[in-house]
C-alpha cells in the first residue's frame, strides 16, 4: 500500500494498492562455440557458451532446445549452434566444422556414399589406404573426389580397409598422423 500525505495537515491525500512484480533484464546472447574433443575423437563434443543479461538455451542444427550448451556425439561436417534468450529477447548463431572420417562407404552407383574421403581436412593432408594385409591400395589428397573402391581397375571386395592420414590439426595447428579403419560395403 502506498500513501501520499499532505505535509501541512498530515492528512492522507491518496492511498493506492500496487501489485509487486519483478523486472528481469534480457538481451540477445553473445555466443562462443568450441570443439572440446580432439580431432578424430570417438565422441565429438561441441560446447556453446552464451553470455549477456538473460537466461539462455541452446540448439544444434535446428534441433530441440536445451538448457546446457554441450552437444555430444556430433557427426562430422558443418554445424550451426544457436543460443536464444528464454524471454524472447534475441537469438545468436555460430557455425563450426567437426573433422572426422566416414566409418563406411558403398560404391554401388546410387549417389550416396559412393566414395570414401575425409572432407575438410585441408589440401596439405595425405591419405594412404591399405588392405587388411598392409598393401597400399591408394594414396590421395583429400581435395580430390575420394576413393571409389577400385584398385588397378578391379573392384575391391567388401572388407575393412585401413588408412593413415598425415594432416595439420585444425585446432592446434600441429602436424599430426592418425590411423584407423573403415568398411567398404558392396
Amino acid at each position: 500500500m502506498v500513501r501520499i500525505y499532505d505535509n501541512v495537515t498530515g492528512c492522507i491525500l491518496s492511498s493506492q494498492s500496487f501489485n509487486i512484480f519483478n523486472i528481469e533484464e534480457s538481451e540477445p546472447p553473445v555466443l562462443e562455440v568450441h570443439l572440446v574433443s580432439q580431432t578424430f575423437a570417438d565422441n565429438n563434443v561441441i560446447e556453446a557458451i552464451a553470455t549477456g543479461l538473460g537466461a539462455y538455451e541452446y540448439s544444434l542444427d535446428n534441433g530441440p532446445w536445451q538448457d546446457e550448451g554441450v552437444f555430444n556425439n556430433v557427426s562430422s561436417g558443418n554445424h550451426e549452434v544457436q543460443a536464444r534468450d528464454k524471454n524472447g529477447c534475441g537469438i545468436s548463431s555460430e557455425e563450426i566444422f567437426v573433422l572426422d572420417y566416414p566409418s563406411y562407404f558403398t560404391p554401388n552407383g546410387d549417389g550416396f556414399n559412393d566414395t570414401w574421403n575425409i572432407e575438410g581436412i585441408g589440401n596439405s593432408a595425405i591419405i594412404y589406404i591399405f588392405d587388411r594385409y598392409g598393401k597400399l591400395i591408394k594414396q590421395m589428397n583429400p581435395s580430390g573426389s575420394g576413393w571409389d573402391g577400385v584398385f588397378n581397375g578391379n573392384r575391391m571386395p567388401t572388407s575393412d580397409y585401413w588408412f593413415t592420414v598425415e594432416y595439420k590439426d585444425p585446432i592446434t595447428g600441429n602436424r599430426g598422423k592418425f590411423t584407423s579403419h573403415f568398411t567398404l560395403k558392396r
